[in-house]
This record gives C-alpha cells, structure tokens and sequence, in this order.
C-alpha cells in the first residue's frame, strides 16, 4: 500500500489518541493524519447544508468533495474547512455522535479512505483514528490500539470540554461515550477492535508524555527512527 513508514493509533474516544499523535508527530517531524476530524467535518458539512445523515449518497458527495486542511500551530492542530477553523466546533461531543452516524455508512468511508491514505508522505505518518490499523493502514509495521477506563476516558473528556468553556455533565459524558464504544464496536463496516498485530497500551493510569515515549520506543524498535 505504501513504503512511506505509518505509526497506526486506534482506540475508542478518550483514550488520548489525538494528544499521544500530536505528541508523537511533533517528536518525529512526521505527518499527522487526525482521522476522526474528517467524519467529524463531514458530518457538520452535511448538516451545514440541510443534508440528513442517512442520505448516503449526499453524505458521500459531500465526503469526497470537502475543503478541508489540518494547520500545525503554536497551540496544536488546527482544522479548516473552507477557510473556516471549526477545531472546536467539530470537538462538541454533539459532532461526535454525528460523526458516528455517518461513519456507519460504508459508502462514505470508501470516499474517505483514499484521502486519507494520501496523508502518508515521507519522512512519515502518524495516523489517529478507529480503523487506522484494521482498514486504512493494513500494512503499518507498528500498530497500536489505546484504550483507558470508561470513567478516566470520560473524565478527561469532562476536563477538555470544560476547559473550552462547554457547560457538560460528567454522567451523561460517560452514558454517551458507553454508547458510542457500544455502536463503534457492533457496527458492521470497520468496527472499533485491536487487530491481532496491534500493541494494546492502557493509559488509564499513564500520563501523556509516558504514553508518548512508549510510542517513540516502539517506532525506534520497528523503523529505527
């Protein structure tokens, strides 16, 4: 699929992908591909223009046709669709549940696949998502799959959304995401799973910048990085 060499990071929302890629690009000045970003702004692309979410055929038009680029700056990542920074709009956990609506849908991820293999360019790429390393990436060398505790994924969650100002409720949190886990992982196209050649890494009791060395360790060890 590709020589360019690929860290794949999978895991269920919370777990601390985002963070741990960003980390890990940032350190090896390789590429970032936030996958998740890309159903999240498909799926507000699709509300933005009246387009229900079951619509496959319009989700799809809208999938293969977004403007969208992903801008590294002082304070991380940032996402812009059609010139607009929508970084923390597509973070509200409302676009989270959208985006897993639309991600069900077999026909948009198709749309979406090659675009995010078009991420992968030299020196190399660090891919966040939930079916990087089982869809996307099949050949990646180094897997991984995050996970953490529903109450610690649910509270860093609470910790993020507030810190952006969002009034949310810690137990409604952790319903949502218990939902999510559930609907990512029973849907039929890409489910949510660690496949036989990922490195599970529970960071329920790990602080980012371990979980981020355990990552550099692993690519050492299998790109010599």
């Amino acid at each position: 699929m590709t020589d360019v060499p690929v860290i794949a990071i999978d895991g269920p929302g919370g777990a601390g992908k985002g963070t741990v890629a960003q980390g890990v690009a940032r350190r090896l000045g390789w590429h970032l591909l936030d996958s998740g970003s890309l159903y999240r702004i498909t799926a507000l692309a699709a509300n933005r223009a009246g387009i229900d979410l079951e619509n496959s055929p319009a989700v799809c038009a809208v999938a293969r046709d977004l403007d969208v680029r992903f801008d590294e700056g002082g304070d991380g990542l940032r996402v812009i669709l059609a010139d607009e920074d929508v970084t923390d709009v597509i973070r509200s956990e409302q676009a989270g549940a959208a985006a897993s609506v639309v991600a069900r849908d077999s026909a948009v991820r198709e749309a979406l696949i090659a675009r995010q293999r078009a991420f992968a360019r030299p020196p190399g790429l660090v891919a966040d998502g939930r079916d990087m390393g089982s869809v996307v990436f099949r050949d990646a060398k180094l897997k991984i799959f995050l996970t953490a505790s529903v109450a610690e994924r649910a509270q860093r969650r609470y910790k993020q959304l507030k810190d952006k100002g969002m009034n949310v409720s810690l137990p409604a949190l952790s319903r949502d995401m218990e939902e999510r886990d559930r609907r990512d992982s029973e849907r039929a196209v890409a489910p949510l799973r660690a496949t036989e050649d990922a490195r599970v890494l529970d960071t329920t009791e790990l602080d980012v910048q371990a979980v981020i060395q355990r990552v550099i360790d692993w690519a050492a060890e299998v790109y010599r990085v």
